[in-house]
C-alpha cells in the first residue's frame, strides 16, 4: 500500500512578509551598496503585482531595521545598517527573562576572555598609564565598587581599538548592573585566595604575553564564572 501524504498546514506567511523577503533577496542578488538608489513604491508594486500599501509596509520594516532610508529628492536608498541598533533597544534587564540575562552576561565574559591578543597588539603607554590611574583612584583594590569595575573594564574595551566592541560594552551596562547586584547580594565580599585584582591585570598587561593576560583575566573573572556555574 502506497504511503499516504500527510496534510500540511497552510502557508501562513503574509503578503507583506513575502514582499519583504523578496526585496531582501533582490538587494542581495544585485549587490546594492549604501547610498545606491532603489526602485520607488509604485515601480515595486507594479513589478510584484501587489498593492502599494503592502510595499509601503514592507519598506517600513526595512527602514526600521536600518536597511533602507528615505532621502529628500532622492527617494529610497540603501542605508548602512546599524548592526547593534535593534539589540540596543531591548537590552533592559526588567523585560528580559532570567535565562536571557544569564546568556548575555556569559557573552560578556566570553568577550573579555577573548580580548587578550587585541590588547597586547594595540596597547599604548598612554593607555596603560590611564589604567594605572584608574586603579590608583579605587577606594579598595580588593572590593571595587560597581562604578570602579565598569570604569576599569571600559578602558580595557577602549584599548582594543574596536569601536563596535566598545559600543557593545556600553550597551551591556544595564545587564552588568543587574548581575553585579545579584552577585554581591548575600555573598561574601572577600575574594578567593590567589585572586587577581585590577592592579594585577595592569601588571600582566605591562610585562606579560597575551596568554598570560588571558589566564589572569580568567582568574579575575573567576567569581562570576563560579556564580553562573560554568
Amino acid at each position: 500500500m502506497a504511503k499516504k501524504t500527510p496534510l500540511q498546514p497552510l502557508d501562513s506567511i503574509s503578503m507583506t512578509d513575502r514582499v519583504e523577503n523578496i526585496l531582501r533577496k533582490y538587494f542581495e542578488d544585485n549587490a546594492f551598496q549604501p547610498g545606491d538608489a532603489l526602485p520607488g513604491e509604485v515601480e515595486i508594486a507594479e513589478k510584484l503585482e501587489v498593492s502599494r500599501n503592502v510595499v509601503r509596509e514592507a519598506l517600513s520594516r526595512l527602514r526600521m531595521l536600518g536597511i533602507v532610508e528615505s532621502r529628500t529628492r532622492r527617494g529610497m536608498i540603501m542605508a548602512k545598517p546599524d548592526v547593534l541598533g535593534g539589540f540596543e533597544r531591548v537590552l533592559n534587564p526588567y523585560i528580559l527573562g532570567d535565562k536571557t540575562l544569564k546568556d548575555i552576561f556569559e557573552m560578556r565574559l566570553i568577550l573579555e576572555m577573548g580580548m587578550a591578543e587585541f590588547l597586547m597588539a594595540r596597547k599604548t603607554k598612554k593607555g596603560v598609564l590611564e589604567l594605572e590611574k584608574i586603579v590608583a583612584e579605587q577606594k579598595s583594590i580588593i572590593t571595587p565598587t560597581k562604578e570602579e569595575e565598569i570604569r576599569f573594564h571600559t578602558k580595557l574595551y577602549e584599548m582594543t581599538g574596536n569601536d563596535t566592541f566598545k559600543r557593545f560594552q556600553k550597551m551591556l551596562f544595564p545587564i552588568f548592573d543587574h548581575v553585579f547586584t545579584e552577585y554581591r547580594n548575600g555573598r561574601s565580599m572577600s575574594p578567593p585566595p590567589g585572586h587577581i585584582h585590577h592592579d594585577g591585570l595592569v601588571q600582566v598587561l605591562k610585562e606579560g604575553s597575551a596568554a598570560d593576560f588571558r589566564n589572569a583575566m580568567e582568574i579575575h573573572l573567576g567569581p562570576y564564572f563560579k556564580m553562573i556555574e560554568v
